[in-house]
């Protein structure tokens, strides 16, 4: 279950400037925030709070995010999630509130997908291990046996008991498609009880603002050109309460005899997807969601996934940048998101 990953925390700091989801216009006269960065849930984690008791909110909010960590994070050996692994085939596990809550989210995910996001990925991640130190392109009979073991209907829930079982040896799950937009929800409701009306979660591209900058205006929420270094943007949308997720091929990946394979791996082939789409991006209300909800609509692609979208998602808008530079949005998005950069067009469905 672990992943390994090289934390040298000066260059994360230095690099913090190319965040892959960056924020606009938050240089902010005569408003300082309280503000910290930390390398957590496998990325760089950075908050900002504008009012309130800011220090104070700004510990604790971070404090929530290392609980959670440490309960269920894929990147370190001895949490919940290890356990209901270690107990695959043999019995149910006590977990915590919020590790029953993750998996009964992604349980729900991953039977509306019908699979194609499945919290039961946890074999394949680990095979392909993109984004530690032993990444590799898996055999096609490795990728078959780790794919035998990836099956949401093998999961099973005690909800009164808060109890979970896998029901074959060799299952795990993987909460990379759905923790870090549990965190920034949690993260945000830590900050408000401390008085915040103004701030900004950026967890590794799982973006949250609460309220509006303190001047009363949106934020200015960037979205990464998928083609370009990290802070480069396709455009600009516009947030006051929401949360912006997105799912991208760029972010992790590595490459074997010119190919890159990106981390956002489909269940049904053990591959990862393949489609038209470089990122999708989803703007809402509620990051728990957003996180797995972005993981579907790439599967769906740029032909099916808008539609799915506007007819199942209400309260639900979405950008999807293809891999030849076109961009589409969903109707709420129109006047809000502004293409800045002259590379790529906005292409009406």
């Amino acid at each position: 279950m672990k992943k390994l990953f090289k934390r040298n925390f000066p260059i994360l700091l230095v690099i913090l400037m190319f965040i892959s989801i960056f924020l606009n216009g938050c240089s902010l006269k005569n408003t300082e925030p309280a503000e910290n960065t930390e390398f957590m849930l496998g990325t760089i984690c950075t908050i900002q709070v504008y009012d309130g008791k800011k220090d104070e909110a700004l510990a604790k909010a971070f404090e929530r995010v290392k609980k959670i960590e440490n309960e269920m994070s894929i990147n370190k050996e001895g949490t919940e999630f290890d356990a209901v692994a270690n107990a695959a085939g043999k019995n149910f596990v006590k977990v915590s509130d919020d590790t029953f809550a993750v998996i009964k989210k992604g349980l729900y995910y991953s039977q509306q997908s019908k699979g194609a996001f499945d919290i039961t990925i946890g074999p394949l991640v680990k095979l392909w291990g993109i984004g530690t130190d032993k990444a590799k392109v898996p055999t096609q009979s490795e990728i078959d046996a780790a794919k035998a073991l990836v099956g949401y209907k093998d999961l099973v829930l005690d909800e009164a008991n808060k109890k979970v079982m896998l029901k074959r040896a060799g299952m795990s799950i993987d909460a990379g498609g759905i923790g870090k937009g549990f965190a920034a929800d949690e993260a945000a409701k830590v900050l408000k009880q401390y008085g915040v009306k103004h701030a900004i979660i950026n967890l590794g591209g799982n973006v949250l603002v609460i309220g509006s900058k303190p001047d009363g205006k949106p934020w200015g929420v960037g979205i990464q050109n998928p083609f370009d270094t990290r802070g480069k943007e396709v455009g600009v949308l516009g947030a006051t309460d929401k949360t912006i997720v997105t799912s991208g091929i760029y972010e992790r990946y590595i490459e074997k005899n010119g190919k890159k394979y990106h981390h956002i791996l489909n269940p049904f082939t053990g591959y990862p997807m393949d489609n038209s789409l470089a990122s999708v991006t989803v703007f809402t209300d509620v990051s728990f969601d957003a996180d797995a909800m972005t993981k579907y609509i790439f599967y769906l692609g740029v032909e099916k996934g808008p539609e799915y979208v506007k007819k199942s998602l209400p309260g639900v808008e979405a950008i999807f940048i293809t891999k030849n530079k076109e961009v589409y949005v969903t109707e709420g998005l129109k006047d809000n998101f502004k293409i800045t950069n002259n590379e790529f067009k906005l292409i009406n469905k």
